[in-house]
Order: structure tokens, then C-alpha cells, then sequence
């Protein structure tokens, strides 16, 4: 799902959120080019290599250099970041976003995470666990989806967001 996709619609938000929003079709859009050149099996690659400048480098989405470095460190070639500005690939990456987003439903955000022939948001964790910690959750989280009656977990959070 792209929340660029899902919040393009609506008013009000505010300025600093707005110009994150455009920044980020260019990167989503580089994920489509790059999977319809290369396969599914690149995007863990560079999903990664964007995570990690994006989310503990603090880099700009909308920096061309930054989308180089990171399909570079994902072996796919650097003409892919000519897609930032392209609509080209917008129709794909509608159905992509709208296909996560019928699993689960239009009043969540991001992640989706479909497993085991279940879907649901989340999970959102900060700090993210790791080693045996990232495990035991993740087992728990596959345990859950397996009760067909389970919709929902959440408490409000009580700080801000921790990238490690």
C-alpha cells in the first residue's frame, strides 16, 4: 500500500505531511518499475536499501541520488529512478495499493502484511525487537491470523516513533 496513494485526496493536511506525501510517489513508483523490469523477488532488496536511508539515514524520498544509491545496492540499474516522474507506472501501482488495501480495508495505514492466506495491518512496533525477540512476535503475530475471528489489537502510542 502506498500512503502517498491513500492520503492523495485528502484536505487539510498539514504542510510538512503534504510535501512527505509527493516525495513518496517517487520511490513507490521505482518499486513498480523495478518489479516489472526485474521480478518480485528485487523489492525485499530495495525496499530495504530505501528503508534504511529513508528511516535511519533520514534521507529526502525525493532525491533522485538517494533512489540511485539504493538500486544500486540492490544490483538493478540506476535508469530505473527515471520513473520518480513518470505516470507510467501509476496504473500498477493503483491496483497494487488497491489490491493490499481490499485485504484489509480502507480505515488503516501501513504496514499490510498478507500471510498464511490472512491479512491484516501492522504490526507497528518501536523499537523494532530483534534476534530471538523479532521471533517470539513474529510467532505470535502468525498465531493470531490463524483465528479467524481475531480483527483487531491497539493501544494509543505514548511516544514518538524510535528508528534503530
Amino acid at each position: 500500500m502506498s500512503l502517498s496513494v491513500l492520503n492523495q485526496d485528502k484536505p487539510d493536511l498539514p504542510e510538512w505531511y503534504a510535501e512527505l506525501l509527493a516525495a513518496g510517489w517517487g520511490p513507490v513508483r521505482v518499486c513498480i518499475a523495478a518489479e516489472q523490469q526485474a521480478g518480485p523477488e528485487v523489492l525485499g532488496p530495495l525496499y530495504t536499501a530505501l528503508g534504511t536511508r529513508f528511516h535511519l539515514e533520514k534521507a529526502w524520498p525525493g532525491d533522485r541520488a538517494v533512489i540511485e544509491a539504493a538500486l544500486t545496492e540492490a544490483g538493478l540499474p540506476t535508469s530505473l529512478a527515471d520513473a520518480m516522474h513518470s505516470e507510467e507506472y501509476d496504473g500498477a501501482l493503483r491496483a497494487s495499493h488497491s489490491d493490499g488495501m481490499d485485504r484489509v480495508g480502507y480505515e488503516v495505514g501501513t504496514p499490510v502484511i498478507s500471510v498464511g492466506g490472512s491479512s491484516f495491518f501492522g504490526p507497528v512496533i518501536t523499537p523494532i525487537p530483534r534476534g530471538e525477540a523479532a521471533a517470539r512476535l513474529w510467532d505470535g503475530v502468525l498465531l493470531v491470523t490463524q483465528t479467524d475471528s481475531f480483527f483487531e489489537l491497539k493501544r494509543s502510542r505514548t511516544r514518538d516513533p524510535i528508528v534503530d
